[in-house]
């Protein structure tokens, strides 16, 4: 997998959206990042591309029954990120 690199700056913080959705990889396996939120609504590309740009986020595997999801896992900034907002 090609790990992408964040062009966000330092100061860039994830939204409550994002961050709600990034929480979740802190009590996940190898920070799994969920599909679905907790009313089993898929989880809107836009947030999930939004963290992979920002490098809170990467692409984790490719699903072959379903290859149009992204299935991603939290980076180590994701952990930051989540981190330095809950303190």
């Amino acid at each position: 997998m090609t790990r992408v690199t964040s062009t966000a700056s330092a100061a860039e913080r994830p939204s409550d959206i994002e961050l709600s959705w990034l929480t979740k990889g802190l009590r996940q396996p190898g920070g799994k990042l969920p599909l679905f939120d907790e009313w089993g609504q898929k989880v809107n590309e836009r947030t999930i591309r939004a963290c992979i740009d920002h490098g809170w986020a990467e692409p984790w595997f490719t699903n072959p029954l379903k290859p149009d999801w992204l299935v991603c896992k939290l980076t180590d900034a994701g952990r930051r990120a989540v981190e330095s907002k809950n303190h």
